[in-house]
């Protein structure tokens, strides 16, 4: 079984603005310290920000799984604005999935505003039917509106 869901959040800054936060380590220090109730508290085990970087995620709670996910940077396209990572522990793939994978794609409406198209996919066996309904985009999207409001709020000090 393969699918995956998706989600457009409409930010009202500059496509590169938030690319130049979601491309690296700037993210997860942002969510970090505007969110760490919702979203979660983010640790990095390994490397700079590009590919291969390892990032822990301890969830908060009632999301799935252990309480974290451990994720690696697979792709940083800096010309497409895309960065994707793959989960390794935790998170989705406690739920039974085999392989979970995360893209965040920055996508230029005019020159102050964007969407962040959040997107999940997973595969695994059939028996996992009955869980899909689990795998949601709702942190995503509440993290791009959290950042996005937050550069909004502080465009005058970038």
């Amino acid at each position: 079984m393969q699918g995956h869901v998706s989600q457009d959040t409409p930010v009202g800054v500059p496509a590169a603005l938030i690319w130049d936060v979601y491309r690296g380590l700037e993210l997860g220090r942002l969510v970090d310290k505007l969110a760490p109730e919702v979203l979660g508290r983010v640790e990095f085990v390994e490397g700079d920000g590009g590919v291969g970087t390892i990032a822990k995620l301890t969830l908060p709670p009632g999301s799935p799984g252990r309480g974290y996910m451990k994720e690696r940077f697979t792709k940083i396209d800096d010309e497409n604005r895309v960065k994707a990572t793959e989960v390794l522990e935790g998170g989705y793939k406690d739920l039974g999935f085999d392989v979970v994978r995360i893209r965040l794609e920055i996508v230029e409406k005019d020159s102050e505003s964007c969407m962040v198209r959040s997107t999940i996919e997973y595969e695994g066996d059939e028996k996992l039917a009955d869980v899909v309904s689990h795998v949601n985009v709702k942190p995503l999207e509440m993290m791009a509106e959290i950042i996005g409001k937050h550069l909004c709020q502080n465009k005058s000090t970038l």
